[in-house]
């Protein structure tokens, strides 16, 4: 496709889920090919416990080489690789991670995925996460819907925060991780259960679908949640931050509107955005 053609193609929703889910497709594929060898060849990031590997690295190089050869006038925002700048009006920014859930693709956990979303104009308008372990697959567009193959998703109807069950997700710092541990303790005896799954995008869609009825997270960055809360949001889920705040690093929550409120009061009483 030449440049031109590029510029002149159409940037709606559908059309860049499409690309988004034909990339995410093949990326996952690589990411189950590569596992063996890959975590073999594993570096750390921010601290010795925050993971990457060479899989890491090369799913991105793939998935942006993908998207800028289908779109040259796009950005690309990835974990490892941080900004493909564009300075094109109109142009889509792509928001990517490679895989969601390093450490369970180190270990053999089934729960790391490609998580891929379309932004144009700050707003995310498509998305999709590959459950690249299992196959899995959830889509959604912006006033489309949010689907898992052919079902659309809906969330769930828990009786209340005491019969809810709460996903969450815990930082690399050990000093964010002992807040973290505070919170939950005290959050515990205040719902059904909780559950560590290990992938931010993962436990979004999980939400989506009502095998969890509301996550939260400290920390999350803009690819670890792009897909995945649009996934959410579109299937009815509440997703945003603390006191009126965005979702983001200091702290995304995603419920369904009947338990929102209660869980996020809950969160705000144990100052779950706060510490390190």
């Amino acid at each position: 496709m030449n440049q031109f053609a590029a510029d002149r193609a159409p940037s709606t929703p559908a059309v860049l889920l499409d690309l988004a889910v034909r990339v995410a497709r093949e990326a996952a594929a690589t990411a189950r090919r590569m596992r063996a060898g890959a975590i073999g060849d594993v570096g750390t990031k921010s601290t010795a416990t925050d993971v990457v590997t060479a899989a890491d690295k090369a799913v991105e190089r793939q998935v942006v080489e993908a998207l800028l050869a289908a779109r040259p006038g796009d950005g690309v925002l990835g974990e490892e690789y941080g900004t493909s700048e564009t300075a094109q009006p109109g142009a889509v920014r792509w928001i990517l991670d490679p895989i969601d859930g390093t450490v369970n693709y180190l270990y053999g956990l089934p729960q790391y995925a490609v998580s891929l979303a379309a932004e144009l104009e700050g707003v995310v308008v498509a998305g999709v996460v590959v459950n690249a372990a299992t196959g899995d697959e959830w889509t959604a567009t912006r006033g489309g819907g949010a689907w898992r193959g052919d079902r659309r998703l809906r969330g769930s109807a828990p009786a209340g925060l005491g019969q809810a069950l709460i996903g969450t997700g815990f930082g690399y710092d050990a000093r964010r991780r002992a807040h973290q541990g505070r919170v939950v303790a005290e959050l515990l005896p205040q719902v059904r259960d909780i559950r560590r799954l290990g992938a931010a995008a993962l436990d979004l869609c999980a939400v989506a679908e009502g095998a969890l009825d509301g996550y939260y997270e400290k920390g999350l960055n803009p690819w670890d949640w792009a897909a995945g809360g649009l996934v959410a949001t579109e299937a009815g889920i509440t997703v945003a931050g603390l006191r009126g705040a965005a979702p983001g690093l200091d702290m995304l929550v995603a419920a369904p509107p009947v338990i929102f409120e209660p869980l996020h009061d809950a969160l705000a009483e144990l100052d779950a955005a706060g510490g390190p």
